[in-house]
């Protein structure tokens, strides 16, 4: 993210969602991974009411903004690949910050909604079986009836989060489609960037889908899913878009030489 900001790199619609992606992925885990580690170390895991829907919040909202980020840069892709000639005319600036700002704004009413649906709810026992405050886990405590609640919440996660991922694969069919009829080196090029970009969204979308699909409805392996879209996806991301890039290795090299002189 410092690469990126510090260089030419973030004049590039590319790098300027991947930097945004990477603060998202910061952000996004520093609601969880904290109190993960400090729960391990203790006998007693507890966590307060407002703290609980404080991080169900954050971990929607920064989860939300993410999702999009990752539509966004699908999109990106698809017009560099497939509109090559029309890419610098769609992809200006002013489209990227506008992107940026949908994101945020699809996040806070995604999040906003979960929250709407949960927090108004009577309360009865007052443990979670999971690690971090999540929609299903709190409507399992809840002394009513939450089958509709639970419906609305897999609208809301489940059925976003599985429209996306469709459209987030036709749309990567589509380029692989069209990099068919191009050069040697410029397929090899764009297969593998796409290719690390498909990776990050099989890996992030299909255990959301698996999780939020089911109306109210938990199992034990949630847990180990969870971890995939919780610590596991955000913290591969940087290594996925950076490690296996070229431009962005020239760019750490060229960075560290800076910082070493």
């Amino acid at each position: 993210m410092i690469s990126i900001t510090c260089s030419l790199l973030i004049d590039q619609p590319m790098y300027f969602f991947l930097n945004y992606l990477s603060l998202a992925d910061l952000c996004y885990t520093s609601t969880v991974m904290p109190k993960l580690m400090t729960d391990l170390l203790e006998k007693r895991k507890t966590i307060s009411y407002n703290n609980c829907m404080t991080q169900l919040f954050t971990l929607h909202f920064l989860g939300g903004i993410e999702i999009f980020i990752l539509t966004g840069m699908a999109y990106d892709r698809y017009v560099a690949i497939c509109r090559p000639l029309h890419y610098a005319v769609i992809m200006n600036k002013q489209k990227c910050n506008t992107i940026i700002i949908a994101c945020c704004t699809g996040g806070f009413i995604h999040s906003a909604g979960l929250c709407l649906l949960t927090v108004f709810l009577p309360c009865g026992p007052s443990e979670i079986d999971h690690y971090f405050c999540d929609v299903y886990p709190l409507l399992k405590l809840a002394c009513t009836d939450t089958y509709r609640i639970g419906v609305l919440v897999t609208v809301n996660s489940g059925l976003i989060a599985l429209v996306i991922f469709v459209i987030l694969m036709v749309s990567y069919f589509m380029i692989f489609y069209t990099i068919r009829a191009y050069p040697a080196e410029s397929r090899t090029k764009a297969l593998s960037t796409c290719s690390f970009h498909l990776t990050v969204v099989v890996l992030f979308f299909m255990p959301l889908v698996f999780i939020y699909i089911r109306p109210g409805t938990t199992f034990p392996e949630d847990k180990v899913f969870a971890l995939f879209y919780t610590p596991i996806a955000p913290l591969f991301n940087p290594l996925i878009y950076t490690l296996r890039n070229m431009e962005m290795k020239n760019d750490l090299r060229k960075y560290g030489a800076r910082n070493h002189f």
